[in-house]
């Protein structure tokens, strides 16, 4: 498995979190559930993926400003689960908000998939590819378990 494929498959879980989440009504144990489930799969991912997909990024000239805007993305995220976090919710405001993290979710993930997977193919050699991979997916799986 390559860095691409390791990081979609935490994508894939992160939109189908993101995409029940905003089905949810109320105070629900189904609405605290997915909540929690997206918050923790979003924070591993991000701790992973900045440090072992794009620190290595940054270093090219093709991939820096993108990169860049990947993990500011991340830190738009982060705020949004924070205002999600500190609102009721039963509270219409809570749903408004996770309809705005919804759609940052998938924003930020089409742009990975459709622009940084294709530079990042171009300045990573297969080896490091691979190897990103590996430590990708161990700190990812580090984090999960902190959550």
């Amino acid at each position: 498995m390559n860095i691409f494929e390791a990081l979609r498959t935490s994508h894939d879980t992160q939109r189908d979190l993101a995409d029940h989440l905003v089905k949810t009504a109320g105070d629900s144990t189904d609405r605290a559930a997915l909540f929690k489930e997206l918050k923790a799969e979003l924070a591993a991912h991000a701790a992973a993926e900045e440090r072992f997909f794009y620190v290595p990024l940054i270093a090219h000239d093709m991939t820096q400003e993108p990169s860049r805007h990947g993990i500011a993305e991340h830190h738009q995220m982060d705020k949004l689960v924070a205002t999600l976090e500190a609102t009721d919710f039963s509270s219409p405001a809570w749903i408004a908000v996770a309809k705005e993290l919804h759609h940052k979710v998938h924003h930020h993930l089409q742009d990975e998939e459709q622009g940084i997977f294709q530079l990042a193919g171009k300045v990573l050699s297969e080896a490091e590819k691979l190897s990103l991979a590996k430590a990708y997916e161990g700190e990812f799986v580090s984090q999960r378990v902190k959550a």
